[in-house]
């Protein structure tokens, strides 16, 4: 009864915390492609190629169902995985639904025309290929209209956070937040659009101002997790132990998990 969660390295434990605490009763298998991270650099080609192959290893793992807990993933290989690669009796599922559904609210599966929304003026904060990949912009233009995005990407952060750097990772986020607020000087709301950013959201909500709601992904996926495995029970895997898998070593991600969630966690090699 496993389910898989994809990252590029560690951003993505911050969907996995959330989700192992919300549904404690599920095993999760988390893999870490940390060998290759940061994905954020790398071209289309590239990060679905990576992202396929972790996804079979979790499928290995009896994974089914498999979170792409990486924003860069799911922008770059999620919809091309799901149009020409998927096997009928697997899913994939992404980060950004749970964000848009918040932001619009309105469901996944609502399939009514784009609506007017409540918030015209929206500011996303992702990986420079998140950004290129201007998925968001199409996922959000599916349900809302009149919605104003202005996108920066913000290179280095994820770095700076992998690497414990605390000082770096928070002056890099006040200039990012400088730089997309001399183009949309008020923002009503802003995405933190990769996994590795909850980690800095007083930051994040402090550079901004306290009137502007910054949405963060990990809680909001894994209300949506919950509430997808209740309509759909068969897509929970016949895995049955949790584990940690990493292409990195072993016992430097180990180590670095345990510093990026301040608690604890083992991984093991792939």
């Amino acid at each position: 009864m496993a389910v898989g969660i994809f990252d590029s390295g560690l951003g993505g434990l911050t969907v996995w915390d959330a989700v192992t605490k919300r549904l404690p009763d599920v095993p999760f298998v988390y893999f870490g492609d940390n060998a290759h991270t940061p994905y954020g650099v790398r071209d289309a080609d590239d990060i679905f190629d990576l992202t396929t192959a972790g996804v079979e290893r979790l499928w290995a793992a009896g994974c089914d169902l498999v979170i792409l807990a990486c924003n860069t993933a799911s922008a770059a290989a999620l919809r091309r995985m799901q149009e020409s690669w998927l096997p009928e009796d697997k899913r994939v599922l992404g980060v950004f639904v749970p964000l848009i559904e918040a932001l619009t609210e309105r469901n996944w599966g609502d399939n009514s025309p784009p609506r007017e929304v409540a918030v015209k003026h929206v500011a996303l904060f992702a990986t420079p290929a998140t950004v290129s990949s201007r998925a968001f912009q199409r996922e959000l233009a599916f349900r809302a209209v009149g919605v104003d995005v202005e996108a920066q990407p913000c290179g280095g952060v994820v770095d700076a956070i992998e690497q414990g750097d605390e000082i770096l990772a928070e002056a890099l986020v006040r200039s990012h937040v400088e730089a997309l607020k001399r183009r949309m000087p008020h923002p009503e709301a802003a995405i933190l659009g990769c996994t590795h950013y909850p980690l800095m959201q007083n930051i994040f909500q402090d550079a901004l101002g306290a009137d502007v709601t910054v949405y963060s992904q990990a809680d909001l996926v894994a209300d949506s997790l919950a509430d997808y495995l209740d309509r759909h029970p068969e897509m929970v895997g016949p895995g049955k132990v949790s584990m940690n898998l990493t292409t990195g070593d072993p016992s430097t991600v180990s180590n670095k998990a345990t510093q990026f969630l301040k608690r604890r966690i083992d991984f093991h090699a792939a």
